[in-house]
């Protein structure tokens, strides 16, 4: 039976314009169908378009692994493009795109459908009763930082992951006001692949109060320099490690069963989710939202405010 692996075997000759998240799903997408291959015998490079069909068939129709699930359509497509940049790169003609291949996976989309999983978007009172639930512990105002950050700033997992203390400026009140401000430096994101770098602009806030929270955690942590969110062993001393992207979604899942929430329905992107969700709540305007998102295209935004107007003015609002 296959077993999808990430096995580091299989590396890219030519990743550097693949984002992180990318490149980890290629790989693993290339050492899933190297060990199929394994398993039958065939040559990875050199397979038959039948072979190629009956590996998105296995994949796509039966768990590959004891106890899992068949993979998403989103995954099986996100292989086929790991395949074929693979046979790209060795200069072989790809089977990935042969007829056959694309009725087979054309099937397994009309069966199980393509719509992309949504994730429950953690609005700001989820986010508030979260922060309740770290405590002051040292991981506990790590991890407090990291929800407020998350999410006052709309932040992908990866672009918390890499965030440096070099990236954080603190603003003082201006003449006549009281509050602070910061201003975070994203170096590279998915939709900044050139790394000219984008700034995301972040009040002070009087809830959940970013600011206030990063600082907690720099200060008790001692962080003068480097990544700010990094890993603490079991006797709280940091590493010096970055948190790992897989360690985002674990830390919300976390919090959120804390508070009551159904944590096999919230992820990392439950943070990102949220801000917009939260946002368009409170009438903020498009553009203001595509501020501090960075999405590049409103379409995307507006599928989390779709959400959010279904029930506003509601038909049956007065009699229902």
């Amino acid at each position: 039976m296959m077993k999808p692996t990430n096995n580091k075997r299989h590396g890219y000759a030519d990743v550097t314009a693949l984002a992180v998240n990318t490149r980890i799903a290629y790989s693993k997408g290339w050492a899933c169908f190297q060990d199929y291959c394994e398993e039958k015998g065939a040559n990875p490079l050199a397979v038959t378009p039948e072979q190629m069909s009956e590996f998105f068939l296995e994949l796509g129709s039966r768990a590959p692994s004891s106890g899992g699930q068949p993979l998403s359509m989103r995954t099986l497509v996100l292989y086929r493009s790991a395949i074929n940049r693979r046979y790209v790169e060795a200069n072989r003609p790809s089977p990935t795109h042969h007829p056959q291949v694309r009725a087979v996976l054309k099937g397994l989309a009309r069966r199980y459908g393509t719509a992309p999983r949504r994730v429950q978007a953690l609005r700001e009172h989820h986010i508030l009763c979260m922060l309740e639930h770290c405590g002051e512990s040292l991981i506990g105002l790590r991890n407090a930082a990291l929800l407020a950050l998350g999410f006052s700033a709309a932040l992908r997992r990866s672009e918390l992951c890499i965030l440096r203390t070099e990236d954080i400026e603190i603003l003082p009140p201006l003449p006549g006001e009281e509050s602070r401000k910061m201003l975070v430096h994203i170096r590279r994101s998915k939709t900044d692949q050139e790394g000219q770098g984008q700034r995301i602009a972040i009040p002070e806030g009087r809830w959940i109060q970013p600011i206030k929270r990063l600082e907690a955690w720099l200060r008790g942590s001692g962080i003068r320099r480097g990544y700010v969110f990094q890993t603490m062993s079991r006797d709280g001393s940091l590493r010096g490690r970055p948190l790992h992207h897989s360690d985002i979604p674990r830390l919300v899942k976390h919090y959120a069963k804390a508070i009551g929430l159904n944590p096999d329905e919230v992820a990392g992107h439950s943070l990102r989710a949220g801000f917009v969700t939260s946002a368009a709540v409170h009438h903020a305007r498009m553009d203001k939202i595509m501020e501090i998102t960075r999405h590049k295209d409103p379409e995307t935004v507006m599928r989390y405010i779709r959400d959010v107007e279904l029930f506003r003015d509601h038909a049956g609002e007065k009699f229902l």
